[in-house]
């Protein structure tokens, strides 16, 4: 059996195979309203056959965006752009519909990344002031961040507890909660970003403390065959920060609270971060967490190639396997994964006579 394309439960859900596609964010929106060009990318993608799609980091307030150019999820406007992209991608795709919930803390008020991905400066009118658990920038010579005081982070709950009611009313199947890539949950949980000394800081059960109110109060809020997921960076790649061990005992506080899936990413905290980047270079961290958990494992970073992916799942490294860059580059990788292992995918039926002679991998849908 292909276990690539076999499917997996993920909470209420049936997917069709095991291939997601990873949230990517496109830089493209007006304040915090998606735009035309959402609707070119995610309907491409909806046609790709891949077993579910999370659509790209939405920030749960204004100051929460990485840049004055993400996609929101803090007001009306912004869930009813959201619920039409929904809407008319159900029209010709049954693929599960996800989206990413985060805060990027002091990683936030960016330029867009071609615009050379830098945080404005003050004078910039486009800037905010950021916040982050403790005054301590990302980067030399960037503005300090605001750390929260306890009203702050109280709000901090509630606006991702708003933002995945807009999810679920705008149709979406599920949210993922965002704490990896060195935004703000991850800096609460790394202990170079956070050197609070209340009961947010220091030992690591503190420092998950937020993360984990954050993910109760989703899951509580919303109705149980609404996926709740959590994305982690499981290493700072950073001697003294956050590490393995450190997310395989985060893992196990969700898995034990309903979470529904945790996606294995890494990085992005720290400038100083030595990755030691290669093909599949984060499954290890996936396969420890697999071990020790019960919830769906999604692996992702440079799996690119179908027998690849399949590896990794056969040996049980991981549940699923998620492509982002890989996606881009080429969105039709489930179909062309499918032929070279030998696996059948369903495909909108203006799509069937595109097949290559002799190949039989594309069914109606």
């Amino acid at each position: 059996m292909v276990k690539l394309f076999s499917p997996l439960s993920v909470g209420a859900l049936t997917l069709k195979n095991r291939i997601i596609i990873a949230p990517m964010c496109m830089y493209s929106a007006n304040n915090g309203v998606l735009q035309p060009w959402h609707w070119q990318h995610y309907g491409n993608l909806a046609q790709s056959a891949a077993g579910m799609l999370i659509i790209e980091a939405s920030a749960v307030a204004p100051e929460a965006r990485i840049s004055y150019a993400d996609v929101g999820l803090w007001n009306d406007e912004c869930q009813q752009a959201l619920q039409q992209l929904v809407d008319d991608i159900r029209r010709d795709s049954d693929m599960p519909l996800l989206v990413q919930l985060g805060h990027a803390g002091r990683k936030a008020s960016c330029d867009k990344p071609w615009d050379g991905g830098q945080q404005l400066p003050a004078s910039d009118e486009r800037s905010w002031q950021t916040i982050a658990p403790s005054a301590l920038p990302f980067a030399e010579g960037q503005r300090s961040p605001q750390a929260m005081t306890k009203i702050q982070i109280d709000e901090c709950i509630r606006q991702f507890v708003a933002a995945a009611k807009r999810a679920h009313a705008a149709g979406l199947n599920g949210v993922e909660l965002h704490a990896a890539h060195g935004y703000l949950l991850h800096q609460f949980l790394s202990p170079l970003s956070n050197r609070r000394d209340d009961e947010f800081g220091g030992s690591l059960s503190n420092r998950m403390r937020l993360p984990l109110a954050i993910f109760d109060a989703v899951r509580a809020a919303l109705p149980q065959d609404f996926v709740v997921g959590v994305r982690i960076s499981a290493t700072d790649w950073v001697d003294g920060g956050w590490d393995l061990p450190q997310s395989i005992e985060f893992a196990r506080e969700l898995d034990h609270r309903g979470c529904d899936y945790i996606h294995v990413s890494s990085g992005g905290l720290s400038e100083k971060q030595q990755i030691a980047i290669g093909a599949g270079y984060q499954v290890p961290f996936a396969a420890a967490i697999t071990a020790q958990v019960q919830m769906p494992v999604i692996a992702v970073g440079l799996i690119t190639d179908p027998l690849q992916a399949e590896k990794i799942l056969q040996q049980q490294q991981a549940d699923a396997i998620a492509l982002a860059r890989g996606i881009l580059y080429d969105p039709r990788w489930p179909w062309h994964a499918a032929a070279a292992l030998g696996a059948e995918v369903q495909a909108a039926p203006q799509y069937l006579r595109c097949q290559p002679h002799g190949l039989k991998t594309l069914l109606h849908r």
